[in-house]
């Protein structure tokens, strides 16, 4: 079957369940500030099956049954087999079109004082030239863990299990939900919450997917922290302070052999920022967004040798928006300035290379996923409007700079590109004569929402090479614009 033919089978499947979906009542209408590009609010629902037993008798309120299918088909042209070929232009196939299909299915339960929930994750591959493709995990947990105390009777609580962390913008912690795996860890987790803040203190195990094995974490590599939040110490905007660890030994480095996921070399990364975002509706059209973060620590020479480069980085965020509330369609224009630190001497006896530790970049640094929070200067323009309550449309234009050209190119995962020599595997190694520029990118998304339980999606990005990388795949046969397209069902129960 040829490309074309499957975008539109692709296509009719969608629209088909979203006209079997279009009869259900309509979702309630959305706080107009909300920012884009996520997908339009709805009315709050607990999911299909809940929803339908909790009307059925009062014994099922306590207990949480349900689960979610999503569906994705992939089409990636320039660049979507291994970052080693992205924007190649000859001899290498760059050609990648997949579907990717996860299904979940939890249980949970919640008492007055205790809770527990166990969900389970399938993800496959289907088609893709990855091997072995990083969205591939048989069925195995995804979450299984217990919560003690109640919050309105005892300011204080406890979180243990297996989990999804989310802090903030998931610039730094997130649960990277865009990937067919996401991400959970092993974690103990403490709140202490009343009406003015809340403050959380945990210690965390990141888990390593194996697709042929239960997910086990990795004993090397810890992340606490300790995260804080109010939205009282400045008006109309929730401001969060934290300070995070990131703290894994030289035993790290290949503790699961069948493991998904790359591990880090040794390191002791140490992150204290902050974040303010505005309250959604609480400034007029307005809405903006800033975060800060500095590092120190540090991390292990590469080699057989015992010396250590000391951390000094930092990264920083900021953002504003306008939405016309009172116009049709709602419009929202915005802008975003995105940077990090690189390394300016790979020679010294420092790092500068910011540590993005476990993020979701998916939403920040371009929908195809080629940049990092890390060695970068990312200007970012946004335009949304909602032609229909049930419909957003979303916008984005970005631009990439090095921040430092004595550094390399990073993938969205953190990688280097091509290695660390002057060329690298693919030009993208230490390319210090080369103009900063990498290139440009601009997202299109859809999103329909016909009811709470069903969202369809459907997006296209263009790459368009910039000098640094033109220069850097002038020996190589040259380099090519990459071209990004995707349709995606998803299927709350």
């Amino acid at each position: 079957m040829n490309k074309t033919n499957i975008i539109t089978n692709s296509s009719i499947v969608l629209l088909i369940a979203g006209s079997v979906y279009a009869d259900e009542k309509p979702p309630s209408s959305a706080a107009a500030a909300a920012k884009a590009p996520p997908p339009p609010a709805v009315a709050k629902s607990s999911g299909l099956i809940n929803d339908w037993l909790r009307t059925q008798h009062d014994a099922f309120k306590p207990w949480d049954l349900g689960g979610q299918f999503r569906v994705r088909y992939e089409v990636k042209d320039g660049g979507g087999v291994a970052a080693a070929t992205d924007f190649r232009a000859k001899g290498v196939d760059n050609e990648n079109d997949y579907f990717l299909m996860r299904a979940k299915a939890h249980l949970g339960f919640n008492s007055t004082w205790f809770g527990a929930y166990v969900e389970g994750r399938d993800a496959h591959a289907i088609s893709d030239q990855r091997e072995p493709s990083p969205d591939t995990d048989s069925f195995d947990l995804h979450q299984a863990y217990v919560t003690l105390g109640n919050a309105k009777e005892f300011p204080l609580t406890a979180k243990i299990g297996r989990q999804e962390l989310v802090y903030g913008d998931e610039r730094l912690i997130g649960n990277g939900d865009w990937g067919n795996l996401g991400r959970s860890f092993d974690a103990a987790k403490l709140r202490f919450e009343n009406s003015s803040f809340w403050v959380d203190a945990f210690i965390s195990r990141i888990v390593l997917p194996d697709h042929h094995n239960f997910n086990v974490v990795n004993d090397y590599d810890f992340l606490s922290g300790i995260y804080a939040s109010t939205k009282s110490l400045v008006p109309k905007t929730e401001t969060q302070l934290y300070l995070l660890a990131r703290n894994t030994s030289t035993k790290s480095a290949d503790p699961v052999i069948g493991s998904i996921l790359p591990t880090p070399s040794a390191r002791d990364i140490y992150t204290l920022g902050t974040r303010w975002k505005s309250l959604p509706g609480q400034l007029g059209g307005w809405d903006y967004g800033f975060e800060l973060a500095g590092q120190l620590g540090s991390i292990k020479r590469g080699g057989p040798t015992t010396d250590r480069l000391d951390q000094q980085a930092w990264a920083a965020s900021v953002g504003f928006g306008y939405t016309f509330t009172n116009v049709t369609c709602q419009p929202r224009l915005g802008f975003e300035y995105n940077v990090a630190s690189g390394d300016s001497d790979a020679t010294d006896d420092k790092s500068e290379t910011f540590e993005q530790l476990f993020p979701t970049n998916h939403k920040h640094y371009g929908y195809m996923d080629f940049v990092a929070w890390k060695n970068v200067h990312n200007p970012r323009f946004m335009a949304s409007i909602k032609p229909h309550k049930k419909v957003q449309v979303t916008l984005d234009y970005h631009l990439f700079w090095l921040y430092d050209t004595q550094d390399s190119f990073y993938a969205e995962a953190g990688a280097r590109r091509g290695g660390t020599g002057a060329t690298g595997g693919n030009g993208y190694g230490i390319n210090s004569k080369f103009d900063s520029f990498l290139g440009s990118e601009i997202n299109l998304d859809v999103t329909y929402t016909p009811t709470t339980y069903a969202i369809v999606r459907g997006g296209y990005g263009h790459f368009f090479t910039g000098n640094y990388v033109d220069s850097s795949l002038k020996g190589l046969g040259g380099s090519r614009d990459a071209d990004w397209l995707y349709l995606q069902l998803t299927l709350n129960f």
